[in-house]
């Protein structure tokens, strides 16, 4: 298993959670967005890591990619941290951050996560730009 620290943030807020995830996911989602990076005419991808609900206890998150006109990329980014007892209930915090990116921002990613599964790097952003 992989330890994923996770920073989100929009300019605005900023939002982090520990997500766990599996080499062969982490590997496959690795594959999927280079297949997805090529895909720059309305190409759509759901990168998903560790599971939302207090079932799972762990962190999750839940990308949701999309390319859209003058090849930009617009992502839908869903956190949760991990479940704490807080009071008599069991809770998480939860963000969803909309972010812009582009073509070759993602690429970067791509590449940086590559080298982070095969433990070359420790470290891959996914770099936004102003959308306002």
């Amino acid at each position: 298993m992989l330890e994923l620290k996770v920073a989100v943030c929009d300019g605005h807020s900023l939002f982090t959670t520990d997500i766990y995830v599996g080499h062969k996911q982490f590997a496959d989602t690795v594959s999927g967005l280079d297949r997805f990076k090529e895909q720059i005419r309305g190409g759509l991808f759901n990168l998903r890591f560790g599971k939302f609900g207090p079932e799972y206890s762990s962190g999750a998150l839940d990308v949701r990619m999309h390319f859209r006109t003058r090849a930009k990329l617009l992502l839908r980014v869903s956190a949760e941290c991990g479940f704490s007892r807080f009071e008599d209930q069991e809770l998480a915090s939860k963000a969803t951050l909309h972010l812009v990116s582009e073509p070759g921002l993602l690429d970067n990613f791509v590449l940086e996560l590559g080298m982070l599964s095969k433990g070359s790097v420790d470290h891959a952003e996914l770099e936004a730009v102003s959308w306002g």
